[in-house]
């Protein structure tokens, strides 16, 4: 695939993998891309999983067309984007690499060096000159390791950003990339949205063209639309006013209680999801519950306290700093109903919360007074 006149695609799909990092669903893959300049110089930015090495090298092989590398660019050493290092090394020893500091420290954990004869260390502003082409390395600590910094190259105005702007699924994939990079950034770098706001500083002074991040597909065209739910999502904003409701039912009568406020909601016209717990892509749960305004927590008692998917539901949230959004709740009890007061006590930490006044209570199933509750939880939130 060609970027631009001189910049080529050299990234690999991976259709093989159930669960990337061990954890988030990929139905429809994910790429591990990786680009090449050619210029007076020639640059080789990021390797790949090593699963896809041999498949990246002959990638490269045909892009340089007998020419050698002088430059391989690392912006993360993740091994999906850095376990090809050693063998291209090995088969091109005129080529120097490039990387900050803490990714070379990384480099020498993984490898048993760090390349001392052949390593050039970039740092906030440094340059590289291939000729027409002039690179500038800027550091993006902690998005979302701490050694990744982002190349810009200033002739063809783009930006290789690293894991940013990165979402799941191949580069050939076609699902929506607003849903599949939200699931990717609120699960593997929604952490650390202060250093992505960092970033998103030093991008805004950029007059970017294109960005080529490390997964999924190379985006131009109107690029506020991708920086602009990147400035939502790191800033922690709700990016839909609209309900989630969120529930752990064992026999089904909680989730009766919560298709039943889904159902009053959307007659009101909210827009309104729900996600069983135990069933759903739990990666998408927790994107959804940053993505609305408002999120309905609606669990059994279990073990007197609440049910294990949804103890791991708002643990997710809160280790990626849930906050700034509204709260309400459902519980469930035979004979103590106590899911409501630990649910809380899981989020009174965050920041901005705010809670509903109306807890709905139902022993064992919605009956009159249950069902009056959840009316007036309803009212509430349609306000």
């Amino acid at each position: 695939m060609e970027i631009t006149e001189d910049i080529k695609y050299a990234g690999v799909s991976d259709f093989s993998t159930d669960l990337f990092e061990g954890q988030y669903l990929v139905p429809e893959g994910i790429s591990y891309n990786s680009y090449v300049i050619t210029d007076e110089q020639t640059a080789v930015l990021d390797t790949v999983d090593r699963n896809f090495t041999a498949e990246w090298l002959e990638n490269v092989r045909r892009i340089l067309s007998g020419r050698k590398a002088d430059y391989l660019i690392i912006s993360h050493m993740e091994p999906d984007h850095s376990a090809g290092i050693a063998e291209f090394m090995s088969q091109n020893p005129e080529t120097k690499i490039v990387a900050t500091a803490a990714a070379f420290r990384m480099m020498a954990q993984f490898f048993g060096t760090d390349f001392p004869e052949r390593k050039i260390t970039a740092a906030e502003g440094t340059e590289l000159s291939l000729g027409k082409h002039r690179l500038k390395f800027l550091t993006a600590p902690m998005v979302h390791w701490p050694e990744v910094m982002v190349t810009w190259d200033m002739t063809d105005r783009i930006l290789f950003s690293a894991d940013g702007f990165g979402k799941f699924g191949a580069s050939e994939s076609a699902e929506n990339w607003d849903d599949e990079a939200r699931r990717y950034y609120i699960g593997i770098v929604g952490k650390f949205g202060g250093n992505v706001q960092s970033l998103l500083k030093k991008a805004s002074a950029l007059d970017i063209k294109k960005i080529c991040p490390l997964h999924g597909p190379v985006l131009s065209g109107d690029l506020g639309h991708y920086i602009g739910l990147y400035d939502t999502w790191s800033s922690y904003r709700p990016e839909t006013e609209g309900v989630l409701i969120a529930y752990a039912s064992v026999y089904g009568n909680t989730k009766k209680a919560a298709e039943l406020l889904a159902e009053k909601l959307a007659a009101a016209g909210v827009k309104c999801e729900t996600a069983d717990l135990s069933r759903c892509d739990p990666a998408k749960a927790v994107a959804d519950a940053f993505r609305y305004s408002t999120t309905v927590l609606a669990s059994v008692t279990y073990n007197t306290e609440i049910f294990p998917s949804m103890r791991t539901f708002l643990e997710s949230l809160t280790e990626r700093n849930f906050s700034g959004r509204r709260i309400a709740f459902i519980e469930n009890g035979c004979w103590a109903p106590a899911a409501a007061k630990f649910m809380r006590s899981m989020l009174e930490k965050c920041v901005g919360i705010e809670f509903a006044e109306t807890t709905v209570t139902i022993k064992s199933a919605l009956n009159e007074a249950s069902t009056a509750q959840l009316d007036r939880l309803a009212a509430e939130l349609i306000g």
